[in-house]
């Protein structure tokens, strides 16, 4: 069962970092954004603040045959996808969206990943949320209902459901080996997806996945309220009403520098993966001791003092990048 934030949690991103971001679990958040304007209105409401604040961009648009059932994927040999891509004005595809989303035998239209400053600057300012830092930008997704596969984000993500309605079907980090993660260089938004998430019950090609079917965290969500997905978190989700509208803010709550996480494991995955197993096996000794230290500081046992480039410190972590700098060019 998914928790709801404690309302101090989100007075300021200070709170929200510390009482929520810090334990890496989904929080629902009720309510958060129904002092939004532009969602006193309902969904009328909604869409005319898109249109007015249209700042006259090409967006691109999914377009997927009624036969897909509005679930964007891939196609059966893996090779391409079951939908179309195709670039239109952002005010026509917001029209076609509206003006379609009762006809019967329709193709589903869907706009994802907006940033509001380059496509909706209007609206920017108007869909705050305290909690989120201040130079985080939202972004905006609209489209009949569909269903995105299940993927992860690689920043923490906070969604807010401006109009229609949302079901997040959310999996642990740990569940990543049972999903069968598809290809990371060929993928339909950026991210890999979980290919078996979606499957029928018993399907013989996703063995593993049985363990997970029924372990799923479900979350439904209304206009106003939102939901904390952490970073790595897998999450398939569902607009369900015929024209749906969500903002999302991404970040890293912890970035302390410009590394990313998900780089590294890329650079890992080059030095490693390959080799030996009683290598590999060494290697993850060491990775745990000074990267994961599930007991303590690697250097526990000297003062601070003595902790050299391990001791946190901004110039230490200089040190770090320019060392690892000079051996990526063989230095």
């Amino acid at each position: 069962m998914i928790a709801e934030a404690p309302a101090a949690a989100l007075a300021d991103p200070a709170a929200f970092r510390s009482q929520v971001v810090a334990a890496g679990a989904p929080v629902v958040l009720r309510g958060v954004a129904r002092h939004w304007p532009m969602l006193a209105g309902g969904r009328e409401a909604v869409i005319a603040a898109l249109s007015a604040a249209d700042a006259g961009q090409s967006a691109e648009m999914f377009i997927g045959r009624p036969a897909i059932g509005a679930r964007y994927f891939y196609d059966e040999a893996l090779a391409g996808f079951n939908f179309t891509r195709e670039m239109v004005p952002f005010r026509d595809a917001l029209t076609r969206i509206v003006a379609t989303a009762e006809a019967a035998d329709r193709p589903s239209l869907y706009m994802g990943s907006l940033p509001a400053e380059t496509y909706l600057p209007g609206i920017a300012a108007a869909v705050r949320l305290p909690f989120v830092p201040a130079d985080v930008s939202p972004r905006v997704w609209i489209g009949h209902a569909s269903s995105v596969a299940c993927h992860y984000d690689a920043m923490d993500n906070v969604a807010c459901v401006a109009a229609g309605r949302r079901r997040f079907t959310l999996y642990p980090p740990e569940a990543i080996g049972d999903l069968y993660v598809g290809p990371i260089d060929h993928t339909m938004a950026g991210q890999p997806v979980g290919l078996a998430v979606g499957s029928p019950p018993g399907n013989t090609r996703f063995p593993r996945f049985e363990r997970w079917r029924d372990r799923a965290e479900l979350v439904d969500l209304e206009p106003g309220d939102a939901l904390y997905v952490p970073k790595l978190w897998w999450h398939q989700v569902e607009a369900t009403d015929p024209v749906n509208v969500l903002v999302n803010y991404w970040w890293d709550g912890f970035a302390d520098g410009p590394e990313a996480p998900y780089t590294t494991m890329l650079l890992a995955m080059l030095a490693i993966a390959e080799r030996p197993a009683a290598e590999r096996a060494a290697w993850r000794a060491w990775f745990d001791h000074y990267v994961f230290r599930p007991e303590r500081h690697p250097l526990h046992f000297l003062p601070p003092a003595k902790h050299g480039i391990l001791d946190g410190q901004p110039a230490s972590r200089s040190r770090i990048r320019d060392l690892v700098m000079r051996l990526l060019r063989g230095g």
